[in-house]
């Protein structure tokens, strides 16, 4: 029989609201499997046992007084170690945390309670959320549930893992290079990158950065569409937050028929594993055979691209943790000092003429979308790497001009305001999975959530290897 636990999130609340099953018989379960895949995989840096089964004591005894509301009501979720969470030690992957418990949680995490939803587990990221690989000096490695001598991707490690070994049907991660999609993709399941603004983004101190955003990694579609549901809307805790809500139906599975995407494998720079193009292809084939135009378009993108973008990341890091050198520099991650050093040599003037490159890429894909509804591209141009290779493994020209790069999913991050998700669609020769990339037009979510939706419907399950 399948676990409660396993059903999507809307099933297990509706489940929990009529007294099909108890929210504590859910959490329960959720914990058990999060200790075994924390000795597994090393994918929490705590595990809530105590406040998560209180929390769904009380909401059962809501339920037997009639008072069960939300839309995620007792549904058991994770949040990764970079976002505050009431309570619980946060440590960023870092040292320079070391007995840090915020009293108030970010907004994103208070909405999913506020929606019923419990937080069973703080999840691993590297220091800083700074590596698609998750390994930090702190917590050490978190590995991949399909082999575990592969990564499970970065930033958004912990919760990636969480989510494909069957701990929680959702988690809350960030993204300001690929940090969702990365281990998305690598790991097998579904994660968003929303547009900028449709989840406040409160855990920066800053509140005008344009990099960054809250999102979901789910086992399905529909998960991430109620973790939107629960999130997305506008406050004044963000200036930057958008003034619109989330549409659930708007992001529903819809026909296919005659909608028109376009396609590239590379941007025009990649070097993309054959393993990672075969199973893409064949989705694009599936999506055609629905009746979708998908077309191949020419995309004259260069590596300028990810090395600019890792200009403003490094100046990210300088700005927002470059401090914590005088007193912590021995215990932090040497490739995060290095970080912080090359932003701070970084001059204002060619930090701001980053922006000439970002409105190019815009231009071009603005003149793309008046003719297709979104661009398909890889999530990542490999399977997820060694837990023994680092992000520099992934930084270099090769001897016929291609970029020898791991994600294909940072360019999006220049163009903020874009939709980009990434959907399992199969796995390469190497067994291991392989993503998707859809990335939609400004602000259209909830668009770019109903052709994922569509298209995982038409295609065989990507399921991971359940270890726990």
């Amino acid at each position: 029989m399948t676990h409660p636990l396993d059903l999507a999130a809307t099933a297990i609340a509706d489940g929990i609201r009529t007294g099909a099953f108890s929210a504590e018989t859910v959490v329960a379960e959720s914990i058990r499997r999060a200790k075994v895949a924390a000795m597994v995989f090393n994918p929490f840096t705590l595990i809530r046992e105590e406040r998560a089964l209180e929390a769904a004591r009380a909401a059962d005894r809501k339920v037997a007084r009639g008072e069960a509301t939300g839309l995620l009501y007792g549904v058991p979720f994770v949040a990764k170690d970079l976002t505050p969470t009431e309570g619980d030690l946060t440590t960023l992957g870092s040292w320079t945390r070391p007995d840090w418990v915020p009293d108030k949680s970010a907004l994103c995490i208070r909405r999913l309670e506020q929606a019923g939803a419990i937080l069973v587990a703080k999840t691993t990221t590297p220091e800083f959320a700074y590596s698609s690989m998750t390994a930090s000096p702190r917590w050490g490695v978190t590995r991949n549930p399909w082999n575990r001598e592969r990564t499970s991707g970065g930033s958004s490690g912990g919760s990636a893992v969480a989510v494909a070994a069957g701990v929680v049907p959702f988690a809350e991660g960030s993204d300001m290079g690929g940090s969702i999609r990365i281990p998305a993709a690598f790991c097998g399941i579904v994660g968003l990158k929303p547009s900028l603004g449709r989840i406040p983004m409160t855990l920066l101190p800053s509140v005008f950065d344009n990099i960054s955003h809250f999102g979901p990694l789910a086992r399905r579609v529909e998960d991430a569409v109620a973790f939107m549901a629960a999130a997305a809307g506008p406050s004044d805790e963000d200036i930057s937050s958008l003034p619109i809500g989330f549409n659930l139906q708007s992001a529903a599975a819809a026909d296919l028929k005659g909608r028109r995407f376009a396609l590239s494998m590379d941007l025009g720079y990649y070097a993309v594993q054959p393993g990672v193009e075969v199973p893409l292809r064949h989705a694009v084939e599936v999506l055609r055979a629905a009746g979708a135009v998908v077309e191949e378009v020419p995309i004259a993108w260069t590596r300028a691209v990810n090395d600019e973008w890792f200009d403003l990341w490094c100046v990210f890091m300088s700005a927002f943790f470059g401090k914590e050198i005088e007193t912590w520099r021995d215990k932090m991650d040497p490739t995060v000092v290095a970080m912080i050093a090359r932003g701070d040599a970084m001059g204002a003037t060619a930090y701001k003429r980053i922006e000439f490159l970002r409105t190019a890429m815009w231009r071009d894909l603005a003149t793309l979308f008046e003719r297709y509804e979104a661009l398909l591209c890889p999530t990542c141009a490999i399977t997820a790497p060694p837990v023994t290779e680092t992000d520099d493994d992934y930084v270099a020209t090769l001897p016929n001009g291609r970029y020898k790069g791991l994600d294909v999913a940072c360019p999006f991050n220049m163009l903020p305001q874009l939709p980009a998700l990434s959907l399992p669609v199969g796995r390469a020769g190497d067994g291991l999975p392989v993503g998707l990339q859809i990335v939609g037009r400004r602000f259209a979510d909830e668009q770019v959530l109903s052709v994922a939706a569509a298209l995982e419907t038409l295609m065989p399950p990507v399921v991971p290897p359940r270890a726990v």
